[in-house]
């Protein structure tokens, strides 16, 4: 059963995967967590994989991100009561900085990082120095990604970990950084811990960062 839904998952069949993983808890009883664990994360990650390897492009990641979504929302969360699906890796808080409107790429990194197990907070696009510094002291989590593509932001991420210094934060909180503007020799400059290139990348960082096998 789980094959026949990574199978199906692979193929971008929506109608299809609902009904498996429907019939997988509902008449076969299969533990949802186990439905997760054992066909949707390894189909994302061969998803992921293809995305690396230049067989699968954007689109198929936004696609499968979303038929991801759905599968959790509609059919695994309601069995398991909101805020317990999945084992929970650690939280990230992410956004894109102040005067940046794109999420593509930062919706990409969020459904990855869910998709890996970690609990996501998304502050959405053009996100000024204070809400983030906000977030860092609301929500503690263990990593805050911020995201830039346009060069005239780039500065926007060195306020925001300079802002989190003044408060006492920044040995708090790791802190990864990507986005077409950011390079790897910019994050290490500006004091970031990590660096994605893209959002396979991020995971990889993420959790490596947390100490966790990737």
């Amino acid at each position: 059963m789980f094959e026949d839904i990574k199978e199906s998952f692979l193929e971008f069949d929506f109608d299809e995967t609902k009904r498996l993983v429907r019939k997988a808890v509902d008449e076969l009883r299969i533990d949802p967590l186990d439905v997760v664990e054992k066909a949707l994360r390894p189909a994302m990650g061969v998803v992921g994989e293809k995305f690396e390897e230049g067989e699968f492009f954007l689109a198929e990641l936004i696609v499968s991100g979303q038929l991801f979504k759905e599968i959790m929302s509609e059919i695994i969360e309601p069995k398991l009561g909101v805020g317990e699906a999945g084992r929970r890796l650690g939280t990230v808080v992410i956004g894109t900085v102040k005067g940046d409107l794109h999420d593509i790429g930062k919706n990409i990194v969020a459904t990855m990082l869910r998709i890996a197990g970690f609990e996501v907070i998304d502050l959405g696009v053009d996100v000024p120095t204070e809400k983030f510094v906000e977030a860092v002291e609301k929500y503690r989590p263990d990593i805050l990604g911020m995201s830039a593509l346009l060069t005239t932001v780039i500065d926007e991420i060195k306020h925001v970990i300079d802002a989190l210094k003044s408060k006492g934060l920044r040995d708090k909180v790791k802190i990864v950084v990507g986005g077409a503007a950011v390079t790897e020799s910019f994050a290490k400059e500006v004091g970031a811990d990590g660096y994605g290139k893209d959002a396979v990348e991020a995971v990889r960082v993420c959790k490596k960062l947390l100490g966790l096998k990737d």
